[in-house]
């Protein structure tokens, strides 16, 4: 019985043949990301922007009116557009607020804010318990923000540096670019779309860099084994037939993570709607940035197939010379 082969063996694309084009559309795709975020800019949830979230259980519902409670909390003053999700079972809610600007550095007015949605919960609905009531004020939330961004930047950078010391300097310029990228992207995809930004955000961009980096180095990785090995052939056909070479396996990988990701994407929880959103783009933006920037960043950055190759010095000339053997 024959395997299942989503590649054939002989597959010869010429990948780096729109290296060009394709490095132009994706400066211009991290410009237009960039734009969205400074002019749209990100819908941040209660993590970053500060909040309320009331958990609550309905007793003697199976079911939790999750757009009627989303209508009800949302007509209450300053309360704006609440997220109102599922928590758990089908009866227990999670309702998330923002807290408006006047209520920074003024916790009687987030107290006053909660007491009064609380009220109307328990007068609209009396099967209705209050189970907790957290609160992020803005402070915490600033500082969530600046940790977010320094985890990113961390991760980056330690990517960057592995790849430098597991490879060689130019292959970890190629990583890190293809990372920013990829970044970049996504961000610029939620700012479009103002899905909310939450921490499960921040740890769904860190899987898309884990992604990404794995894609980059599995191609790096046949990139340095085919430099030693076609030592005359040109580099944008060796690079070509590296992909090629790596084709299967990032195939395979991406359908398996899509057969997980696509179900939770159309039939999963709304909680976990932006989450599983960012992967599935970040699974098909890592795949690319790995082919046409981490790539052809290479040839651009001056590698060539004696680039790695260790130079022979005056002194081990002489001594060939005088032993004959030059």
């Amino acid at each position: 019985m024959k395997l299942l082969k989503l590649v054939p063996e002989n597959t010869n694309i010429k990948f780096l043949r729109l290296r060009v084009p394709f490095f132009i559309f994706s400066l211009l795709l991290i410009a237009a990301s960039w734009a969205l975020v400074l002019v749209n800019g990100l819908n941040y949830g209660v993590d970053f922007a500060g909040g309320q979230e009331i958990r609550a259980t309905f007793t003697q519902t199976d079911e939790a009116p999750i757009a009627e409670l989303r209508e009800s909390v949302g007509a209450l003053e300053n309360v704006g557009s609440p997220v109102v999700q599922t928590f758990g079972a089908p009866n227990e809610v999670s309702i998330r607020v923002k807290l408006p600007p006047e209520a920074e550095g003024n916790p009687e007015f987030a107290a006053e804010m909660t007491t009064a949605i609380t009220d109307s919960l328990k007068s609209d609905y009396s099967d209705i318990r209050i189970d907790g009531v957290d609160s992020v004020s803005g402070k915490v939330s600033g500082e969530f923000r600046q940790d977010a961004v320094l985890a990113l930047l961390a991760a980056m950078l330690a990517v960057a540096l592995y790849i430098w010391v597991r490879f060689e300097w130019q292959f970890g310029v190629g990583a890190l670019f293809a990372l920013f990228h990829d970044v970049s992207v996504t961000l610029g995809m939620f700012a479009l779309f103002q899905l909310e930004f939450s921490l499960q955000i921040i740890a769904a961009i860190l899987a898309i860099i884990g992604y990404s980096l794995n894609d980059t180095i599995v191609v790096y990785d046949r990139i340095r084994e085919n430099l030693k090995k076609y030592r005359k052939m040109p580099l944008p056909e060796l690079l070509d037939l590296s992909v090629n070479e790596t084709l299967a396996r990032t195939v395979m990988t991406s359908l398996t993570l899509l057969v997980a990701l696509v179900p939770l994407l159309l039939i999963g929880p709304a909680s976990l709607f932006g989450l599983v959103a960012a992967i599935t783009a970040g699974l098909f933006i890592g795949t690319y940035s790995s082919v046409y920037l981490a790539a052809p960043m290479l040839i651009w950055m001056g590698v060539t197939s004696n680039s790695f190759v260790p130079q022979e010095t005056k002194e081990e000339r002489q001594e060939k010379i005088a032993r004959g053997e030059a």
